[in-house]
């Protein structure tokens, strides 16, 4: 939500409506992320307890992109990984028929083969996205409530 409304200038001077557009993520990737992360720390740093949403698809790929990301944050980050089957996620955007998945729901074997569904290459809490929000909110809250720190 912090970054939505520039990112919607930007994609509305572009004519991109989706996040994943290669020419809209290459324009504004790297300050939507500058931008998460540096609320994120201000936020820690003032004692709010913080949840990002976002893919962090480089990030979680790469150790050393999630290290470089994440070292300006003054707490130790946990990464929760939403994973769904191909179909749930197809049905979840057609239901959701936001402009910015017309793409997705018009090919979705495109749209599948495109994307990385592999788990991260990072410590991370997996959790099945099927499952009701309360279940996997619990799941969340005894993972942390066990974590270091």
């Amino acid at each position: 939500m912090a970054t939505c409304p520039l990112t919607r200038v930007i994609s509305g001077l572009i004519g991109a409506h989706d996040l994943d557009d290669p020419a809209l993520a290459r324009l504004t990737r790297e300050a939507r992320y500058e931008t998460l992360i540096g609320l994120a720390a201000e936020n820690l740093r003032a004692g709010r307890p913080v949840v990002l949403v976002a893919p962090f698809s480089t990030e979680r790929a790469d150790p050393s992109a999630w290290a470089t990301t994440t070292r300006r944050l003054p707490a130790e980050p946990t990464l929760v990984w939403l994973h769904l089957p191909q179909d749930e996620l197809v049905r979840r955007l057609t239901r959701r028929a936001e402009a910015r998945d017309e793409n997705k729901i018009r090919d979705p074997a495109s749209f599948l083969t495109a994307l990385d569904l592999a788990p991260p290459a990072v410590p991370h809490l997996a959790l099945d996205a099927t499952q009701p929000t309360p279940a996997q909110l619990q799941a969340v809250l005894q993972h942390l409530s066990r974590a270091p720190g």
